[in-house]
């Protein structure tokens, strides 16, 4: 798998991100403080729409931390108007021999995103890469380009999902109950139902490797991605799902995301977020 070629410069990243902080700080400024509303245990039954956003990165690339901080703003100061953004950090694991090994790297990530690769006939997987609802790569130089997927992807029709209350389970504090629901599927298409166990807060301080010294920090990092379901055309979903947490999680740092998408991975329907009460 090639990792160069597309990859971006540091000092390139770094000068696109500020152009992206300061459109994200002056949204901020006429909303007035920033609403924690997509991290919240409500968000899956607010009225925004959801848009799906999958960020393939890793600790071991240079060009990777300006977007990983991009992510988080977008995550905290959801910049577009009417929009969910749910975003997730897919840690890939094609850079943990280069010196550094990511912690939150994972091979059935880099599988998913060589999948994306396959699927919307790609040049190649890099880091930093980003998906928007699984069908359209945003591409980080262009500002232009990603203000017009995101409102594109604002747009969509939705077919609505939902995450119950999250209980921990009461012989144990790390497997945790919750129930998805979704809306009948009026898509021509039948869809998988994924869940997502996300860390909300990672903070990493790299050794080696293109970003030794440096002290990182991440959000809503991958740690779990299971199929859990179908969701035939016509139809629709619900079940309750068991997760289990890695040893050393801690609850009260995770998100839930719930997500309806076409096999391949393809096109998403519908997503949903939440952040257990426990």
């Amino acid at each position: 798998m090639s990792r160069h070629g597309s990859v971006r410069s540091s000092v390139r990243a770094f000068l696109v991100f500020a152009c992206f902080l300061l459109q994200a700080a002056s949204f901020a400024a006429e909303q007035g403080p920033p609403v924690e509303k997509a991290t919240t245990a409500e968000a899956s039954s607010t009225n925004l729409h959801p848009v799906f956003v999958e960020l393939f990165t890793s600790e071991g690339c240079s060009s990777c931390p300006p977007a990983d901080v991009l992510l988080k703003k977008w995550d905290t100061f959801q910049p577009v108007p009417g929009a969910q953004l749910i975003v997730l950090s897919e840690h890939v694991n094609y850079w943990d021999h280069d010196g550094w090994k990511d912690p939150n790297s994972s091979a059935a990530l880099t599988e998913r995103q060589s999948s994306y690769v396959s699927v919307l006939h790609l040049k190649g997987p890099y880091t930093p890469q980003m998906i928007v609802d699984g069908s359209q790569e945003v591409h980080l130089e262009d500002a232009l380009q990603m203000e017009g997927v995101l409102q594109k992807a604002a747009a969509a029709p939705r077919v609505s999902v939902r995450i119950g209350e999250v209980t921990a389970d009461a012989g144990d504090p790390t497997v945790l109950h919750a129930r998805i629901d979704t809306d009948a599927n009026f898509d021509k298409h039948n869809a998988d139902v994924y869940l997502a166990v996300a860390l909300d807060h990672v903070e990493s301080q790299v050794l080696k490797g293109e970003n030794g010294g440096k002290h990182l920090v991440h959000v809503a990092v991958v740690q779990e991605l299971t199929k859990v379901g179908k969701l035939p055309k016509g139809k629709s979903f619900g079940q309750d799902v068991q997760i289990k947490l890695k040893p050393g999680t801690d609850a009260k740092n995770i998100r839930l995301i719930a997500f309806v998408q076409e096999p391949g991975p393809g096109r998403l329907l519908g997503a949903a977020l939440r952040k257990p009460a426990i």
